[in-house]
């Protein structure tokens, strides 16, 4: 009898963890749907600065791009030339073409113009420190976008705010929305490029995020460089396909350029635009992306920031460290753009452009028309 007693405790000993485990991550999946809705509402209204210097005259600007192919450094480049016009500043962009050579040549080209401010377009900070640390040597003001891996001033390099939406927050985005659709299942690949601080933040928000979800598996993180996804990325994919057949449902990426070359692999393995595995992006929400989002078309989601709006606040930034005062401390907050709210959030750009004013906000800040 003692035998038969100590059996059936065990048993409602393990039914009870079994059930409180299920209560776990049905709670968990919930919370993830309510995030989901949370970050997915368009047309947020504008919580950026409303005061700062009148614009600072007869300044020279160039924006660095780390790699013109990049969606994100080539929006935001658009909208800081916009901007730096609005008011009243020379412009110049100079491209990296993605590689720490063409970069470092890129910033040099740029320090040896003499202009009074430069904008980092995802050079990341940390692989061009030297000629970073040169250029403020010289007394030229750095702003960067996705130069470091936190959005704001950062005390180890000279520049002198980096503008992003907080790379955690885009990373649990991403996760989150996989934790939503799967209903908790995912088995999801993540892929980052570790040579930029944010694409790591990012990705370990994400592997954190889905560290939640019980029923969720992280199947590998792939280190495929973005410079070479054009050419690795399809072998890759195939190899994939392959290594985690009937596992592999989500796909997490630290950018949009990850998903550019999968689909002929996808067509080629007879899987459906809207099958699986589904593709979601933790940043930065480029055209092709948005195309195929708004295709439902193998990408289900990215976590777009606003390039335009962050080319407009590079300059602000700039105007705000020639008048002599701090950065404005903004950053703007994370959201997730999907098959179902992409015709309010698509823009006139096919990209994140949020309709909130914030070009008329800067324009009254700096006082011009």
């Amino acid at each position: 009898m003692k035998n038969k007693s100590f059996l059936i405790g065990t048993v409602g000993v393990a039914a009870t963890l079994l059930y409180s485990v299920a209560v776990a991550q049905d709670s968990f999946v919930a919370e993830a749907k309510r995030y989901t809705d949370l970050v997915s509402k368009p047309n947020l209204p504008w919580n950026g600065p409303t005061t700062g210097p009148s614009a600072q005259r007869n300044k020279s600007v160039i924006y660095v791009s780390a790699d013109q192919r990049n969606g994100g450094a080539r929006g935001v480049g658009k909208a800081a030339a916009e901007a730096a016009k609005v008011i009243g500043w020379h412009f110049r962009l100079i491209d990296g073409q993605g590689t720490v050579s063409g970069r470092r040549n890129a910033l040099r080209q740029a320090a040896s113009l003499k202009p009074d401010g430069i904008i980092l377009g995802t050079v990341d900070a940390q692989e061009q420190a030297d000629e970073i640390r040169d250029i403020a040597a010289k007394g030229i003001k750095i702003v960067g976008w996705h130069a470091l891996g936190k959005p704001g001033p950062d005390r180890s390099m000279p520049i002198f705010t980096n503008l992003a939406t907080e790379p955690t927050d885009v990373g649990k985005a991403a996760a989150m929305y996989a934790v939503a659709d799967s209903n908790g299942t995912a088995g999801v690949i993540i892929f980052n490029d570790p040579i930029y601080a944010i694409a790591n933040e990012k990705t370990n928000a994400a592997i954190n995020t889905l560290r939640k979800c019980a029923g969720c598996r992280v199947l590998i993180v792939d280190t495929t460089p973005l410079k070479n996804t054009a050419t690795a990325m399809p072998q890759r994919t195939a190899w994939l396909l392959r290594s985690y057949s009937g596992k592999w449902t989500y796909s997490i990426a630290v950018n949009d350029l990850y998903f550019d070359a999968m689909p002929p692999t996808f067509i080629a393995a007879a899987i459906p635009g809207n099958g699986y595995p589904r593709n979601i992006s933790a940043g930065d929400g480029s055209e092709l992306a948005f195309e195929r989002i708004r295709k439902n078309r193998y990408q289900i989601g990215t976590v777009a920031e606003p390039l335009r709006l962050h080319g407009w606040q590079a300059i602000d930034e700039l105007n705000r460290a020639f008048a002599g005062q701090k950065d404005s401390g903004y950053s703007a907050p994370v959201h997730l753009v999907t098959p179902a709210n992409i015709k309010f959030d698509g823009g006139k750009y096919n990209e994140f452009d949020p309709d909130n004013g914030y070009r008329e906000r800067y324009r009254k800040i700096w006082g011009v028309k």
